[in-house]
């Protein structure tokens, strides 16, 4: 499977996971002159900036492994981008990543939320 279709796949099962958790879509693929977060949300009164990875194999590591430290600066940045030029957006916010494996017939096997694992987010309320 293309990169591009696999990140897809994974974009949709993620979504679907967020809305079975209670989590509201706000919007998708959104993207600024900085980058692009593939999903925002909202859970309760947090707005939710959220990073999905996904894996249809090990052999390059984990979803998890993946979210490299200059993603991280990305997310970051769009975040705060996002933050600047939206109105009427709740107060608190975090970034969550939301890891997808699939089998060898595109069937996940893993879908997990993992919130908050950027490593160094002082600047969150």
């Amino acid at each position: 499977m293309e990169r591009k279709t696999l990140g897809d796949l994974g974009e949709q099962l993620a979504l679907d996971h967020l809305k079975k958790k209670g989590y509201k879509l706000v919007e998708t693929n959104y993207r600024c002159r900085l980058g692009e977060i593939d999903i925002v949300a909202r859970q309760k009164n947090c707005l939710v900036f959220v990073e999905v990875r996904t894996k249809s194999s090990q052999e390059h590591g984990s979803p998890e492994e993946s979210l490299t430290p200059t993603k991280q600066k990305h997310m970051i940045k769009c975040a705060y981008y996002y933050l600047q030029n939206h109105k009427k957006l709740p107060e608190h916010w975090r970034i969550d990543l939301v890891a997808v494996e699939l089998d060898i017939f595109n069937q996940p096997t893993r879908i997990e939320i993992l919130e908050n694992p950027v490593e160094e987010q002082p600047f969150i309320k």
